[in-house]
């Protein structure tokens, strides 16, 4: 099993942790990256500095980066999230990380490109525990 398996398998918990939750909902449904950072950040600190995580927090800063007109920031972050990423499955902690690996790497080149204007992008959510957890929040408002 490689380490990058055994991190994953260690994670499937979160997926029921509130600070996982709002995570995906100030990504998605904010683009709230800084309130991203905060509670990933948290999460990330008391799993044991786990790579994954490191990623997706890296994901969502290098998008906070880039939305506030920082675009050196931002390739650092992007470009070391691509780095923590690679190695997983495609579908880890309910997300399409393929996807996630792939709407990274256009943002750079759109962050490089002639049109550097900032792009959102969603996480694609596979899991439908998670998706209706997503769906709850939109309709209520609710962000921790």
């Amino acid at each position: 099993m490689t380490d990058s398996k055994k991190n994953a398998d260690r994670l499937a918990g979160i997926m029921k942790d509130d600070r996982y939750l709002a995570y995906l909902s100030h990504f998605n449904r904010d683009r709230d990256y800084f309130q991203c950072h905060e509670v990933m950040e948290e999460l990330w600190l008391e799993e044991g500095r786990n790579p994954l995580l490191q990623g997706l927090l890296q994901a969502a800063v290098g998008l906070h980066h880039w939305d506030n007109g920082n675009p050196s920031g931002a390739s650092k972050l992007m470009r070391a999230a691509l780095d923590k990423l690679d190695g997983y499955a495609d579908a880890v902690v309910g997300l399409d990380l393929r996807q996630l690996q792939l709407d990274l790497k256009a943002s750079l080149n759109t962050l490089f490109g002639k049109d550097a204007s900032f792009q959102a992008f969603k996480l694609q959510i596979h899991d439908e525990t998670l998706q209706i957890a997503e769906k709850w929040e939109e309709s209520h408002g609710r962000v921790k």
